[in-house]
């Protein structure tokens, strides 16, 4: 009985640069053969695609759920970091992931979390000690030690780190960087520790010196930081030096399109399809040797079909020779998700968020849309029994409630938000996920913050007179709903935010990086306004 599969098309071939009809022949998930042929197709065969830094929470979906759309998209491999779900979990988070992902078809190639929590200036549900990564890489077989947020503390010489670090070398893993804006001998020490890789930069002149300097860049295009317009021309530049990855991805965008979006845009940059295909394959593959297919012969059968390579629309995803999406058959159901969580957060009042001023000259942190990096300035607030919002000069209350213990709420403010009426609010605020919200008035944001510790997780928006809200109750962070459900009611959130006057393009996503306080400038998080030019606290008023 011959149980041989025959697969016709165009096929790109990396590794020769050619692009001819051809068949494959695939047998117990290999490929045991590629003949070019005579016969004209008009679709394309090539290696599945490949996210090469990717947090599956920022989603708000389990790995089940994101891996049935990932697949429609021609995905078939991510390299994730499952940092987010391990601030508030810990081990246990760690662990539900990669338990969770094995109900999916998409290869999920896990790191293990490098900085939980990503400061000691937040408090977080859970910390990764330098044993708990070690216990990963040894009984989980985890394939990297993820992004290496703590930049001073490696250029410091901190001893907890660098035991990290060692442990890494030890099993000879791959340690992922983020270095946002690092630069000279501060970053060759970074560097000389051992990072190879930065999907942090947003401007060429930095990514280049990085490279220069013996790295390798992950162009991002995520929900909230988008840096393929200010970096794609590194793709033909130096092709054996760039990966593509999205980061956070939020569902809304998940479901148009993932890395597969990112190859259509390059491809109507002009850029050479071998060297841009190489960047979604072959390099990411190289690097964090994964075991995947590159459509050779002896090669684990792993390819899409495309119908050219102008649209890039996906007709067909393959792994391991198994057809896992089609157009005819769609998307698979999910199973029932396991829900676990920690959260602690009390019901605060009104009067928890008066802030009797000092003086009324206060620093203020100014969001870039589609950068996590702010700036900041100064300004003058008026009141003296409490600073409240400016929607004048477009300045919002922004709030951080630690949501593990009860403890009084930090208060600065923010500009670039737009909102002239209501609030919005989520437990989703990188990377220890406390509970943040920026609004108006007072009652509105309490009461926005009050529906997310109800509902133990989730996001929220108050119009002016009513909450509209997804819960989030796996960890505070991701859904247990189909991803076109959590998508529609996203997307829903989203719209409401502009007709309150927002105009940031992922305001939810903005949000949420607010609390992130190893990315300059200023950030705020439950302990107080933070300076990512100093890492040290400073004080809200301007004196």
């Amino acid at each position: 009985m011959n149980n041989n599969e025959k697969h016709l098309g165009n096929i790109v071939d990396l590794f020769n640069e050619e692009i001819y009809p051809g068949e494959i022949i695939v047998k117990e998930g290999k490929i045991i053969s590629i003949q070019k042929t005579i016969s004209k197709t008009d679709t394309y065969i090539l290696p599945g695609l490949i996210d090469s830094h990717i947090h599956i929470e920022s989603s708000m979906l389990t790995p089940q759920n994101f891996g049935r759309i990932a697949l429609s998209h021609g995905t078939v491999a991510v390299v994730t970091d499952p940092h987010e779900i391990a601030n508030v979990l810990g081990l246990e988070g760690v662990n539900y992931m990669i338990e969770n992902a094995k109900g999916s078809e998409l290869n999920f190639f896990f790191g293990a979390p490098s900085c939980v929590p990503a400061t000691n200036f937040e408090s977080s549900g859970s910390e990764i000690t330098a044993d708990d990564i070690e216990s990963l890489f040894k009984n989980q077989n985890l394939l990297y030690l993820s992004e290496l947020m703590n930049y001073p503390g490696v250029i410091n010489n901190d001893t907890e780190v660098y035991r990290k670090i060692q442990i890494a070398q030890k099993y000879n893993r791959k340690i992922d960087g983020h270095a946002p804006g690092l630069t000279g001998n501060a970053l060759q020490t970074y560097i000389d520790a051992g990072i190879d890789t930065d999907h942090e930069c947003s401007t060429l002149n930095e990514a280049i010196e990085k490279i220069n300097r013996g790295m390798k860049i992950q162009i991002r295009e995520g929900s909230a930081a988008k840096n393929f317009e200010a970096l794609w021309t590194l793709i033909d530049k130096y092709p054996d030096k760039v990966f593509l990855c999205t980061d956070d991805l939020h569902p809304d965008d998940l479901i148009e399109g993932h890395i597969n979006k990112l190859v259509k845009r390059a491809i109507e940059k002009g850029v050479n399809i071998f060297n841009l295909l190489r960047s979604v394959t072959l390099n990411p593959i190289e690097h964090y040797k994964l075991d995947m297919g590159l459509l050779r012969v002896g090669d684990s059968a792993d390819f899409i079909r495309v119908d050219n390579l102008v649209s890039f629309k996906v007709l067909e995803t393959y792994l391991s020779g198994k057809k896992v999406f089609d157009l005819s058959f769609g998307l698979n159901n999910m199973a029932e998700q396991k829900i676990i969580n920690k959260f602690n957060a009390k019901y605060i009042s009104e009067d928890s968020l008066i802030l009797v001023p000092e003086n009324n000259r206060i620093k203020v942190i100014s969001v870039e849309d589609g950068e996590l990096i702010t700036k900041s300035f100064s300004a003058t607030l008026e009141g003296k029994t409490d600073l409240n919002s400016d929607i004048n000069q477009d300045i919002l209350k922004l709030v951080v409630l630690n949501r593990y213990v009860s403890e009084p709420p930090s208060i600065a403010f923010i500009h670039n938000f737009n909102l002239k009426n209501g609030a919005i609010a989520s437990s989703i605020a990188h990377d220890s996920h406390n509970i943040i919200a920026v609004g108006v008035k007072n009652c509105e944001i309490t009461e926005c913050i009050n529906w997310i510790i109800s509902n133990r997780g989730g996001l929220a928006i108050h119009n002016g007179s009513q909450i509209f809200g997804i819960p989030l109750p796996i960890a505070g962070i991701i859904s247990n709903q189909k991803a076109e459900a959590v998508a529609r009611k996203y997307k829903e959130l989203n719209e409401i935010a502009k007709e309150l006057g927002c105009q940031l393009k992922a305001p939810f996503m903005t949000l949420s990086f607010m609390a992130l306080l190893v990315i300059p400038e200023l950030k705020l998080s439950n302990k107080g306004l933070f300076d990512g030019r100093t890492f040290s606290f400073t004080s809200l008023y301007d004196n």
